[in-house]
């Protein structure tokens, strides 16, 4: 037994948490499967796709950005949000390669 995991997690694992969270939550499922491949949208348009009201597609926004699993820019007055692919993918890379090496 690798206790010594319990008290320290192994570098393969920093920041997963946060992900995972933010992941494992129904409502920002939803939001990420509004994105088409590519495809940037603003608060106004996710909020118009969801029964969420503004201030709750905000706040989960706001967690998915944090976590990583998007990113954002302004643009004049909007902030348009995108999936960070290549985040999420490296993130979910290391924790399956060290399941591969390690268990």
């Amino acid at each position: 037994m690798l206790t010594d995991l319990i008290h320290t997690l192994p570098d393969e694992w920093r920041d997963v948490s946060g992900m995972f969270v933010a992941l494992g939550d129904e409502q920002r499922q939803r939001i990420l499967l509004t994105f088409e491949p590519g495809e940037r949208l603003n608060v106004t348009q996710i909020v118009a796709a969801s029964t969420l009201s503004r201030t709750a597609v905000s706040y989960h926004l706001k967690i998915l950005r944090q976590a990583g699993v998007l990113q954002s820019k302004k643009i004049g007055k909007e902030v348009y949000f995108w999936i960070d692919k290549e985040n999420i993918a490296e993130t979910l890379q290391r924790v399956l390669d060290y399941v591969r090496n390690n268990t």
